[in-house]
């Protein structure tokens, strides 16, 4: 009997979990066994080995051979296996040093020449293996993607054959470095293309300085889609961290982890997306959109149009920046700090409101159409924007307007503020920083006080009052906040407005 151990990590959440891939060669009819708990492509795997081996030159012990993939209870899918398995074979068969495994991690899906294919979900494998001192060997194709981790020791290689030349000594791996990938604005439309909408315009200003989340509503064409796609622009480059939580969903999900390192991302799914697109689920939980714009961006359009319980799924993500999906033996957390953008029309129609008065929906119809948004929901929108449809003579507008360019620079500046007062953006501020970084007057608190009994509004919705209160004295490079900075942040509540006049 011969017993050999291999390493990897198995692709279920950005905390991937460690898989110790035991091999055992035994006496009896030759076959090949795989076990703990193996989905389909694992089990296929026997396949692929096997012809990568007898390929690659190698012999197949004609014995029992036993794979016990552990922890048994964690589900184990793909072929991210393939080399741990190949390598664990010709360990306990005496083809490669058994001694030479104990310091690497293995990822890879074998051709049946024995070639190394790229794997999805590679990044976050990595990420844990270098916080336990491991090096890895990956397939060249996702050589760049590993590298990306800062302090990895990655190595690359073509086929089974150069991995098993470099654990004999015969022919080292090099070690892999990254090519880095600066942030990049190129793709973002300018915010020079928007014509008019001062008010629209200074709302998402404050929404990128203090990360707030924003809703427009308007007509049809008025611009609300225009102005959301224009918010990347305006926003501080992504952090470093930032980018690795990014770039780590980004690949479990298959995606261009380039993308997701040099930029915030930006989701924009379809009314029609259900509550697992957006928050995750599965049978084997995997990220929806809410994660995959972790650090970034979730736009929402036509938000009465989406199912009201896929929209109460977001309630909890948007407090927390997190989602947790449990199931009945396990659980998997994905990040999801995104920065909430939506925009609606005032009505079915979308006419409501409109100088043009040719709405014709009934109050009825209007409250019918509102309320498919809930109250809980809008409670946590900081900017409730009006866009208002402009006059043709708005429309020839020829002079200077302000690019996106000179914008971010101010946001930088209110969000540098921010981060050197309390360390973490205005709309991430809890009850205590509040009280320590956004305290109020004697005059401005009767202000506040006095526009929440007016309005009826909750203790969430007076605290983010007091945030988007706090930026905007930031970009007024304040301080304190003082009335004036209270009085805008009251007026950005529209919806709280109309119920209070209702």
């Amino acid at each position: 009997m011969s017993l050999a151990i291999v390493h990897a990590r198995a692709a279920l959440g950005v905390e991937a979990p460690r898989v110790n891939i035991e091999v055992h060669l035994s006496g009896g009819l030759p076959g090949t066994n795989i076990v703990g708990l193996p989905e389909a492509a694992v089990r296929e795997s026997r396949d692929r080995v096997r012809s990568a081996l007898l390929n690659a030159n190698f012999e197949f012990p004609q014995r029992r051979i036993t794979v016990n993939l552990s922890p048994a209870d964690l589900p184990k899918e793909g072929a991210r296996f393939d080399l741990a398995i190949a390598l664990g074979i010709l360990a306990a068969s005496g083809q490669v040093p058994i001694e030479a495994l104990g310091d690497y991690e293995f990822y890879g899906e074998l051709a049946l020449s024995g070639e190394l294919r790229a794997i999805h979900g590679l990044l976050p494998a990595v990420i844990q293996a270098t916080r336990a001192g491991k090096a890895v060997i990956v397939p060249t194709a996702n050589a760049d993607e590993a590298a990306q981790v800062p302090d990895a020791k990655v190595h690359a290689a073509d086929d089974l054959l150069s991995v098993c030349a470099h654990l004999r000594g015969d022919a080292g791996l090099p070690r892999c470095t990254a090519t880095p990938i600066p942030p990049t604005l190129a793709s973002v439309p300018d915010l020079a293309d928007v014509i008019g909408q001062a008010h629209a315009r200074r709302a998402l200003e404050i929404a990128a300085s203090g990360g707030h989340n924003l809703l427009f509503i308007g007509p049809p064409g008025t611009g609300k889609t225009m102005l959301a796609s224009r918010l990347p622009g305006i926003l501080p480059p992504i952090t470093h961290d930032e980018a690795m939580a990014s770039a780590a969903i980004a690949s479990l999900c298959g995606m261009d982890v380039a993308v997701a390192l040099s930029r915030r991302p930006f989701r924009a799914p379809h009314h029609s997306a259900s509550a697992v697109a957006l928050v995750g689920g599965g049978s084997i939980p995997r990220p929806g959109e809410a994660s995959l714009a972790h650090g970034g961006i979730l736009f929402l359009d036509e938000l009465p149009e989406f199912d009201r319980r896929v929209l109460e799924s977001m309630r909890e993500p948007i407090e927390s920046g997190r989602i947790l999906i449990s199931r009945a033996t396990r659980q998997a957390e994905f990040p999801a700090r995104f920065q909430l953008v939506a925009a609606m029309n005032p009505c079915p129609c979308g006419y409501a409101g409109d100088m043009s008065d040719r709405c014709r929906c009934s109050a009825d119809q209007v409250a019918r159409y509102r309320g498919r948004v809930s109250g809980p929901l809008l409670d946590r929108i900081d900017l409730q924007v009006e866009v208002p449809r402009l006059p043709i003579s708005d429309w020839r507008d020829n002079g200077p307007r302000e690019t996106s360019a000179t914008v971010r620079a101010r946001v930088m500046q209110a969000r540098e503020r921010a981060l050197d007062r309390a360390g973490v953006c205005n709309a991430q501020l809890d009850a205590n920083a509040l009280k320590l970084h956004a305290a109020l007057g004697e005059p401005e608190r009767a202000l506040l006080e006095k526009a929440v009994d007016r309005l009826g509004l909750s203790a969430r919705a007076h605290q983010r009052i007091l945030r988007v209160a706090r930026t905007i004295a930031d970009l007024a490079n304040a301080e304190r906040i003082g009335a004036p900075h209270l009085m805008e942040a009251i007026g950005y509540r529209r919806l709280d407005r109309q119920a209070a006049a209702a």
